[in-house]
């Protein structure tokens, strides 16, 4: 069995989660905004680590119903302080920002940055014309599309917009991939290293960052697919943890629980997983993927999949980050929510 399986994710957690949380520089911090758990890893030295040098910040919606109108609120406000704190931390509040949404808008899980587009409010024609409120910034969104549409690189695009218009810094908003189901469509990234189109599904294009544009790039991220690989992956996990917890409950009170709670990251018990799967369970994580991979690769079968709710899923979810792109870039919408 080769050992050439890679994480086939955009997410930072995912690649620190990967290795057990337990990777010299990076320094990762918790907290709770807006009743949300947010994780923050400041990648100082991406020695051991997949990722470019930076801020990434997670925001965990895997226990909580985004299509609940209140809890959409909770989110675009958490979504707008994060934002927030990054355009103070790099000096770029209140400053000329342009928005770009990537992606197919004819494909659905691709569509999140174009969705967002649609209803991110922009104001650089208004300041053109000096007919502006206050508490609103210099603000222009684009939807650059994707090659196989228009023709061209999408780099190019963009950077030919930024090398002929006057903006101080840039925000991407772009579709995902992650290496675990159970975040997909549950997941908002945000970080100061700019974005890679495409490297979540292998096929990556020319990275958009400051190194790259020029500008400080701000990416905005949500998960919508994972291959079948990591499904099949998760799902044999899962199972393992099921059994495990059947194992070490066995007596005949806990046959009366018809769905019994299982903490999927729980750690199992090797002695189990060897009787249950023989050498197969005797595999780390990393070679069950590797092997998997082997075995569906060559036959065309590892697929890219998303969820059947991706249609309403993608609808709220662009409009909770266009939400909180609108409260993090014009005080005056938070002021007028207040009052």
């Amino acid at each position: 069995m080769n050992n050439k399986w890679l994480v086939r994710t955009d997410l930072a957690y995912d690649e620190v989660l990967s290795k057990n949380n337990d990777i010299e520089g990076i320094e990762t911090t918790n907290f709770i905004v807006d009743d949300l758990n947010v994780i923050k890893h400041n990648i100082l030295d991406n020695t051991n680590i997949n990722k470019p040098v930076g801020t990434y910040y997670t925001i965990d919606l895997k226990d909580v119903d985004f299509h609940d109108s209140r809890i959409c609120e909770n989110i675009e406000r958490c979504l707008s302080k994060v934002i927030n704190e990054l355009l103070i931390e790099k000096n770029l509040k209140n400053k000329k920002c342009l928005l770009v949404g990537l992606g197919n808008i004819n494909v659905t899980p691709d569509s999140l940055g174009p969705y967002v587009m649609d209803n991110v409010i922009v104001t650089k024609h208004l300041f053109s014309m000096n007919n502006i409120s206050e508490g609103f910034s210099n603000v222009a969104a684009m939807s650059p599309g994707v090659m196989g549409t228009t023709g061209m690189e999408t780099f190019e695009v963009i950077k030919s917009i930024v090398e002929n218009i006057d903006f101080d810094f840039l925000i991407v908003v772009d579709a995902l991939s992650t290496n675990s189901i159970e975040r997909v469509n549950k997941t908002i990234q945000i970080t100061d290293t700019g974005i890679s189109p495409g490297s979540g599904v292998g096929n990556k294009r020319k990275e958009l960052s400051e190194n790259t544009i020029g500008k400080p790039v701000i990416a905005v991220g949500v998960p919508t697919i994972v291959d079948a690989v990591t499904i099949s992956s998760c799902v044999i996990d899962y199972v393992l943890k099921y059994l495990n917890y059947v194992s070490d409950n066995s007596k005949p009170s806990d046959k009366l629980v018809v769905s019994p709670k299982i903490d999927l990251n729980a750690p199992t018990n090797s002695a189990i997983n060897e009787e249950l799967f023989g050498e197969f369970g005797k595999l780390t994580e990393e070679e069950k993927r590797n092997l998997i991979e082997e075995i569906l690769t060559p036959s065309g079968y590892n697929l890219m999949v998303t969820p059947k709710e991706i249609d309403a899923d993608v609808e709220d979810l662009s409009k909770i980050i266009a939400g909180g792109l609108n409260i993090a870039l014009h005080d005056g919408i938070l002021k007028t929510i207040t009052e």
